[in-house]
């Protein structure tokens, strides 16, 4: 069944599009949008560095508090929701997923960036004093280009925007990320796409280790030695995060939702759910849209 779960695209949150792609001051951005507050999905490329603000945001059922200098990312599919407390400003940026691809001859270019790997610990980076000011005035630079209309505008964009994602990364750099055995990493990568792309269907180590052309004990230590989570522990935390996902979708039962799931039927899911969460569905579906209506008073 097709999901109606609330999925915005650029053309929906612009006044106009160019290219695919939003650039503003996020507090304009806020001002023309204020119905963004409960949980939603884009199907583009979505980061905000804030400048000022507090309360929270969320992304993907996890929360942080909104400070000055922080930037977080999403890719296409997650899901985030905010609540802020007093003025909250700074910079937002939406792309789409094909607005680099015609600019670089690697189409997974982008994939090498961990803010944009989907791993929710990666995605939201404090910018340290040292350093605020050299990636403010670069956001500064994508602001003025993108109200220019000069020669070439749109490629100069695209580069700034990529000096900006080498910059941050370069500067939240994770020594321990550098140690890592490279053809254990690349193997850890492929299987977290393979799992992103057949996660409703293949459920068991063994049938990604097949894949992989490796044993599932080699994919065990792989992944308890790079995530200190078993395959199978990595496997079931990508399916709950999409059951959460569409938990959220009103217009889908939860019978429906185990359907896309390929539960053999409700009672698995809702045991499943209700194992690794403690709730069942039911339950986290009503304490979500609680704690969302709650926000935007």
């Amino acid at each position: 069944m097709q999901s109606r779960f609330p999925v915005y695209d650029i053309c929906k949150l612009a006044d106009f599009q160019q290219e695919d792609l939003l650039i503003s001051r996020f507090a304009v951005y806020l001002q023309k949008h204020k119905n963004l507050y409960f949980p939603h999905k884009h199907n583009f490329y979505h980061l905000v560095l804030f400048t000022k603000g507090g309360g929270t945001h969320s992304i993907d059922f996890k929360t942080f508090d909104v400070r000055p200098c922080q930037i977080y990312f999403m890719i296409p599919g997650q899901v985030h929701s905010w609540n802020f407390e007093g003025d909250a400003d700074g910079y937002v940026i939406h792309f789409s997923l094909a607005f680099f691809q015609s600019f670089l001859l690697k189409n997974e270019y982008l994939d090498q960036f961990p803010f944009f790997s989907g791993n929710i610990d990666d995605a939201v980076i404090q910018i340290q004093p040292q350093f605020q000011q050299k990636v403010i005035s670069l956001f500064e630079d994508i602001i003025t280009e993108s109200e220019n209309t000069g020669r070439m505008g749109i490629d100069l964009l695209r580069a700034l925007m990529l000096q900006a994602f080498i910059l941050i990364s370069r500067i939240n750099a994770d020594n321990k990320e550098k140690q890592l055995p490279p053809y254990n990493y690349t193997l850890l990568k492929t299987f977290q796409k393979l799992i992103e792309k057949n996660f409703a269907t293949l459920k068991l180590p063994r049938d990604y280790a097949e894949l992989l052309y490796i044993t599932p004990n080699h994919l065990n230590a792989i992944c308890n030695d790079l995530l200190g989570l078993s395959a199978g522990e990595v496997i079931r935390n990508r399916i709950l995060l999409e059951a959460k996902r569409l938990l959220i979708n009103l217009n889908l039962t939860i019978a429906e939702i185990g359907y896309q799931l390929n539960f053999s039927d409700n009672s698995y899911f809702s045991k499943f759910f209700k194992k690794y969460t403690g709730l069942s569905p039911e339950e986290f579906r009503k304490r979500t849209l609680k704690q969302s209506q709650n926000g935007t008073r």
